[in-house]
């Protein structure tokens, strides 16, 4: 038995959302500070540069995290490697190597409370069935998902366009039904979302956060022909094609 006090009812602490397993707070201010770091605390947390940290309630769902991300747990609370087998483990080293993200994510199981670390990025949680059981991220997005959902390493369509555009080959997809949290490089209030219908966008940078497994993702020259790209000044452009919807932090980078 045990009983948590002082945290999501503490008057400096503002619960932000609540989906699935997850519950995230804010710190409205930084308190512990020094005479000579309190000027700087207060003029960040009145720009939202605040500390943020997310709960996880696993008798909702046993939740997978990236590696490191647990500060405490209180409950009954198991921590595992969520492998099942060796061809479990090859085929998660080999998405990781491709992926650039951790190989091994912890599970954790059980009925108690997980904290995870405080971040200063932005927390987004996103229920994958308004995605359509599918979502891709950019690089170091993931910091946790319900353990229903799968992980896997989706592949650009054309991998010449993508070596010449300085991009990665893969990135890593979620899959199924359930809740992913994600850091985010800018709040949710600063986020474009564009919906397509069987049609194309065309985005000069890695503006994109994340986007549905639907969408064929390339990379391709801004025009049709190179003296075109080279008259736009724009050269080659991620472009995102087909029915889905795409996030994007345009005010980043």
């Amino acid at each position: 038995m045990y009983q948590i006090r002082n945290l999501t009812e503490n008057d400096d602490i503002n619960v932000l959302e609540s989906l699935g397993a997850f519950t995230t707070i804010e710190y409205l201010r930084d308190l512990s500070v020094t005479p000579n770091s309190a000027a700087a605390a207060y003029f960040a947390s009145q720009m939202n540069v605040r500390r943020r940290q997310v709960i996880c309630d696993l008798s909702k769902s046993h939740v997978v995290v990236q590696a490191g991300a647990m500060q405490w747990t209180v409950g009954n609370v198991n921590a595992t490697t969520g492998l099942k087998g060796v061809g479990d483990l090859f085929g998660k080293a080999l998405r990781g190597k491709v992926t650039g993200e951790s190989a091994i994510k912890p599970e954790y199981t059980g009925d108690g409370v997980m904290v995870l670390e405080p971040t200063y990025k932005y927390i987004l949680l996103e229920d994958l069935s308004s995605w359509n059981g599918s979502i891709v991220l950019d690089d170091g997005l993931f910091l946790a998902c319900e353990a229903s959902l799968q992980q896997k390493a989706v592949m650009r369509s054309n991998l010449s366009s993508a070596v010449a555009g300085g991009e990665g080959l893969f990135n890593l997809g979620i899959v199924g039904n359930g809740v992913v949290c994600l850091e985010s490089p800018c709040p949710r209030e600063e986020l474009i979302e564009i919906t397509l219908q069987n049609d194309v966008l065309k985005v000069d940078g890695n503006m994109a956060i994340a986007w549905s497994g639907s969408l064929e993702f390339t990379v391709e020259r801004s025009g049709k022909t190179l003296i075109g790209s080279a008259a736009s000044g724009e050269g080659l452009v991620n472009v995102y094609r087909g029915t889905g919807k795409v996030l994007l932090a345009p005010v980043t980078g």
